[in-house]
C-alpha cells in the first residue's frame, strides 16, 4: 500500500496533503456507535445482531487501542535506552575535541576557521531572512530527496513526488525509521557540495589549496541543513510522529552528533585521529558511567537497608 512521507516547513497544509480518509480506529468507532443506535431500536432479531456486532466492535477497538498503547511504550522505552548512549557519545566527543583544540591548537589550523567561516556566514544569513523563500525551497527540496534516496536504497519505489514552500510530500512502496527521519541527520547538500568538489578536484588538477574551498562549504551547507533542521522540527512534522516523538528526537540528536564525528575524523588535521580512537575511548567512558552509576545505584540500596534494619 502506499505510504506517504510529508513535511510542512509553515502551517499552511495543502488542500491535497489533507488526510481524507479515516484511521481504523475512527472506522471502529463510527461501526460501534451505528450498531449501538441500530441496538437501541425495538427491531427484534434484528435488534439482537446489532447488539452483537457493537460488541464485538467495541472488542476490536479496545484492542487496538491496546496494540497503539504498546508500540508507544516501546518507543519510550527504546528512547530511553538510547539516553544513556547520546549523553556517552556527548561526553567522548567534547573531551576529545576539547583536549584537540586546546593542547592539539586545532582551532588554529587554516581548515577549521574556513569552516567556521562557513558556518557563521551562514548563521547570520538565516538569523537575516534574507532570501527566506529560496532557501526554505531548497531546504524542502533537498528533504524529500533525501527520503527519495533512502527509499531506493531500501528497493522501494517513488510513485510521487511534490516540492514547494508550503511544503513537499513522497509516495513510496515502503517507509521505516531510517527513511523517515533521514533527512533530519543527513545534510543532503553537504552531500552534494562533496560529490561535486571531488571529481573536480580529480579531472581538473585542483592543489590542496582549493581544499579550503571545500571546508568553506561543508561549513556553510551543514549550517544550512542544522538550522532548518531545529526550524523545522518546530512546527509538527508528520515524520517525527510517525515513529514517536520522543523516539524521533532522540534519534536525530544521536545520528546528527555520530555524523560530526564521522566528519571530524576525515578531516585533515583530524582533531579526533580516527574513528577507532573515538570508539575506543568511547568504550571506557561507558565502563566509567557504567560503574560509577552502579556504585551510586549499590550505595543507595545499602542505606535503605540499613535504614530499614534500624526501624
Amino acid at each position: 500500500m502506499p505510504k506517504r512521507l510529508s513535511s510542512f516547513p509553515g502551517k499552511r497544509v495543502r488542500p491535497n496533503q489533507r488526510r481524507t480518509r479515516p484511521t481504523f480506529a475512527e472506522t471502529l468507532s463510527q461501526a460501534s456507535r451505528r450498531a449501538r443506535e441500530k441496538a437501541n431500536r425495538p427491531l427484534g432479531r434484528r435488534a439482537g445482531k446489532s447488539v452483537y456486532a457493537a460488541i464485538a466492535a467495541m472488542e476490536d477497538e479496545e484492542e487496538f487501542e491496546s496494540m497503539v498503547w504498546m508500540r508507544r511504550l516501546l518507543r519510550w522505552a527504546v528512547a530511553l535506552v538510547l539516553l544513556p548512549l547520546c549523553f556517552i557519545t556527548s561526553w567522548t566527543f567534547l573531551i576529545r575535541f576539547s583536549h584537540a583544540a586546546v593542547e592539539q591548537g586545532f582551532w588554529q589550523t587554516e581548515e577549521f576557521w574556513y569552516f567556521m567561516a562557513g558556518i557563521l556566514l551562514m548563521i547570520g544569513w538565516f538569523a537575516s531572512g534574507l532570501l527566506k523563500s529560496f532557501f526554505l525551497y531548497l531546504y524542502v527540496l533537498g528533504h524529500e530527496l533525501t527520503h527519495v534516496v533512502f527509499v531506493l536504497l531500501h528497493l522501494g519505489k517513488v510513485t510521487d513526488f511534490h516540492v514547494s514552500v508550503e511544503g513537499g510530500y513522497i509516495t513510496t512502496t515502503k517507509t521505516n525509521l531510517i527513511i523517515a527521519l533521514s533527512p533530519y541527520f543527513v545534510p543532503f547538500w553537504s552531500v552534494v557540495a562533496v560529490a561535486i568538489y571531488l571529481p573536480l578536484r580529480i579531472m581538473l588538477g585542483f592543489s590542496h589549496e582549493w581544499d579550503r574551498l571545500l571546508y568553506a562549504l561543508l561549513g556553510l551547507t551543514w549550517a544550512f541543513h542544522m538550522a532548518w533542521t531545529v526550524w523545522m522540527i518546530q512546527r509538527d512534522q508528520p515524520d517525527l510522529k510517525e515513529n514517536g516523538t520522543l523516539l524521533s528526537l532522540v534519534i536525530i540528536y544521536l545520528a546528527n552528533l555520530l555524523v560530526v564525528v564521522g566528519l571530524l575524523c576525515v578531516a585533515a588535521p583530524s582533531p579526533l585521529r580516527s574513528l577507532a580512537d573515538f570508539g575506543a575511548d568511547w568504550l571506557r567512558y561507558a565502563v566509567t558511567a557504567g560503574d560509577a552509576i552502579y556504585r551510586m545505584m549499590n550505595g543507595t540500596i545499602l542505606r535503605w537497608a540499613e535504614e530499614a534494619a534500624l526501624r
